[in-house]
């Protein structure tokens, strides 16, 4: 679409929306996501104390995932030569060289802040971790026989040398380098013990004999610490000469070729197994280590130096998760108590709810037990005839599954679509898709070379005489315990339109059906990129008549290169334009000419942002809508993806009103600056966490008119 002059950037010329200096790179924009996660644990009041080492550990989690499978894959290009630049204008080479630098320089940050900040505040609180050598000569004793009598046993040295293999090692294993030497023969050794990740790697010292005591201060020590004050007992007559914490990340990307999978499960199963051998992709050793040790594992490692990270204290921080599990409510965030709205109206009547109206939740602010109980209720009905459901991750103890399983021994027809490609729950979802064709339910994998990534449920039931359908769409997973932490909507409604649509992709993912015409579902890879950015311009031709584009946008990441630039015209077409956007985002707001009327912010608090939602003002004629897609080209060209429209005016409002409340956040939101970096909102307003404020409303059992909102 032409855009007026006046519009145009300065001097009349239209922008060139693949200029380079338009974009942020898609891999160090993660970077910066991961940067405001590890703020949140060096901020000294943003949550108490266990929290914020909770987001050390999300951190650092969050880290070995990008290596696994985002550098992973640039390490894969390099390696094959490819020198093809980003749209932003990077070579894999130089993405590899910018990550290194920008990482390194986080791991510094993260250690700091835990070492020196939120141990000792542990310390202040009476949770103590101890190095071994510091326990008196007692307690050292009493935690050599716990050594000899609960660790010894799991531990298995392996030798290297000439009639020795070097000895395989696992993804993410924490391993032992250990110099020896022959006591008879004084020649040298070299052996790798495993730290064992069956065990825990804090051992709580109070569960312990010999350390129980009345002073009420909980003491841990490192697994790895204890093992290495007790590597005599592993190696008789030698002596060891030293020893050195090393940690390993391999490539854990499985790929499928479909088209020559005769059995898709165990296919997958089988890339599962393959993904421990990857290619490793990170080393992280102590600064301790010699270069002798340090070359050896290079070498039989096959990891490039770059690769190599030199590391202070613990490594591979993720296991600090476990730390919350201490029984100290006042060091953490209180207690999440969701309403149940539809439960307290209509009891146990959930269908009598969603046909008086369509029924949108907010978790984890209202209850994820609607949606368990939607399925449950459909299980036991007798008048429910059958039950289609997507499940992409459902975690452990499902009780999703259980009730899908459930409704199968009911007799009930049930059709089950399971993602096994649900990367890092692929083992999750074969256990859960063998247990429900055990039962009788109807079992599909998706559509060949596509990720099914929808959330959707339809019920079948018979009333007066006549089937009428509901439907459960989401934004999140059907898991219960994300529901908790993860903000996502819930839609309930019988909308015979969108049952029609939804009834149609079910037939395409177990069927053969080739069904493209969807009457308002968005669907990918059919027609999500096309119909959003139908919409962008839209909003370019109402801005142009009326002055009032408006569109606001929520979601994961925004790294879809076609829709940017739709969004740049729409800026230059006047269209006011607000993003929210936790994670990713490939495009900069602010440049004048170009995206002056864009905003980006990112909100990172105690719950996960993970809702999408799409708003277009179109003239006063508002349309929202709410999905599983992010704008990034996985989810529009190789996932299947919906997005699904709100009808309801009231809903309608109630959602753009909430997404106004979080572009006013000045707590918890960064802004993003037109350079990509991003900067707390700090201006002289009151202070208002949006998540605070939701948290408020939802659960505390008095009015709106009873806060001070600018107090929460």
């Amino acid at each position: 679409m032409k855009i007026d002059s006046e519009h145009n950037a300065p001097g009349g010329h239209r922008p060139d929306f693949l200029d380079t200096s338009l974009y942020i790179n898609r891999e160090l924009s993660w970077i910066y996501f991961n940067q405001r996660v590890l703020e949140e644990a060096l901020h000294p009041v943003a949550h108490p104390l266990l929290e914020r080492v909770k987001f050390i550990s999300i951190f650092s989690s969050n880290l070995d995932e990008y290596f696994m499978i985002r550098v992973a894959g640039i390490e894969d290009q390099y390696e094959a030569g490819i020198q093809d630049k980003t749209i932003d204008g990077y070579t894999p080479v130089a993405q590899l060289e910018k990550i290194r630098s920008m990482v390194l320089q986080q791991l510094s940050q993260r250690n700091e802040c835990f070492y020196k900040i939120l141990v000792p505040a542990m310390q202040r609180e009476g949770i103590e971790i101890h190095r071994v050598s510091e326990l008196s000569s007692p307690q050292q004793r009493s935690l050599a026989h716990y050594f000899r009598r609960e660790i010894f046993p799991v531990l298995t040295p392996l030798a290297f040398d000439t009639g020795h293999p070097f000895p395989f090692m696992s993804n993410l294993s924490l391993n032992l380098a250990i110099e020896l030497e022959d006591e008879e023969s004084k020649a040298l050794k070299f052996a790798r013990v495993k730290v064992p990740s069956i065990l825990p790697r804090l051992l709580r010292l109070n569960d312990i004999k010999g350390f129980q005591k009345d002073d009420g201060i909980i003491r841990f020590v490192w697994i790895e610490d204890l093992i290495q004050n007790n590597l005599s007992h592993l190696f008789p007559m030698m002596k060891i000469i030293q020893s050195h914490l090393f940690r390993l990340i391999r490539d854990a990307d499985i790929e499928i070729e479909e088209d020559e999978a005769g059995d898709l499960l165990k296919t997958i199963e089988q890339g599962l197994r393959s993904s421990r051998y990857g290619k490793v992709v990170r080393l992280d050793i102590t600064p301790a280590m010699p270069s002798s040790v340090r070359k050896l594992l290079i070498k039989n490692l096959e990891v490039a130096q770059r690769n190599v990270y030199e590391i202070d204290g613990a490594l591979g921080l993720g296991c600090l998760i476990e730390l919350l599990k201490i029984e100290r409510p006042e060091l953490k965030d209180d207690p999440l108590v969701p309403r149940n709205r539809i439960e307290e109206e209509f009891g146990q009547d959930i269908f009598r709810a969603i046909r008086l109206k369509d029924r949108l939740l907010y978790h984890p602010y209202d209850s994820f037990q609607p949606v368990v109980d939607f399925i449950n209720q459909a299980a036991l009905d007798p008048d429910v005839l059958s039950i289609k459901q997507t499940l992409y991750r459902v975690g452990s103890n499902s009780p999703i599954v259980e009730a899908l399983m459930k409704a199968a021994e009911e007799g009930k027809q049930v059709a089950v679509l399971v993602e096994l490609k649900a990367r890092f729950d692929e083992e999750n979802n074969i256990v859960w898709a063998r247990a429900l064709e055990d039962v009788g339910v109807h079992v599909a994998y998706g559509l060949p070379g596509l990720k099914t990534h929808a959330k959707l449920t339809l019920v079948v039931r018979r009333e007066q005489q006549k089937l009428k359908r509901y439907l459960h769409l989401g934004t999140g997973n059907y898991n219960p315990a994300t529901g908790k932490i993860y903000t996502d909507y819930s839609l309930f409604t019988a909308n015979e339109q969108l049952a029609n649509d939804v009834a149609e992709l079910f037939n395409a993912l177990t069927g053969y059906s080739k069904h493209t015409a969807y009457r308002k579902l968005l669907v990918s890879p059919i027609n999500t990129r096309k119909r959003i950015i139908e919409m962008i311009e839209r909003e370019i031709e109402c801005s142009g008549r009326e002055k009032r584009g408006r569109i606001i946008m929520k979601m994961n990441a925004l790294v879809d290169a076609q829709t940017i630039q739709a969004l740049y015209r729409a800026s230059c077409g006047g269209v006011r334009i607000d993003l929210i956007i936790r994670g990713i985002c490939c495009l900069k707001p602010g440049i004048p000419g170009v995206s002056e009327h864009i905003r980006v912010i990112s909100v990172i608090g105690r719950f996960l942002e993970h809702s999408r939602a799409y708003y277009f003002y179109n003239g006063g004629k508002e349309e929202l809508y709410l999905g599983s897609a992010d704008i990034m080209p996985r989810n529009l060209d190789d996932r299947v993806e919906t997005l699904y429209p709100v009808f309801d005016k009231t809903l309608i409002k109630a959602v753009t009103s909430d997404l106004e409340l979080i572009l006013g956040d000045n707590v918890k939101a960064w802004q993003m600056n037109a350079d990509g970096t991003y900067s707390l909102i700090c201006h002289d307003a009151e202070p208002f966490n949006s998540q605070i404020y939701f948290l408020a409303r939802s659960f505390l059992k008095k009015t709106l008119s009873t806060f001070n909102v600018n107090e929460l």
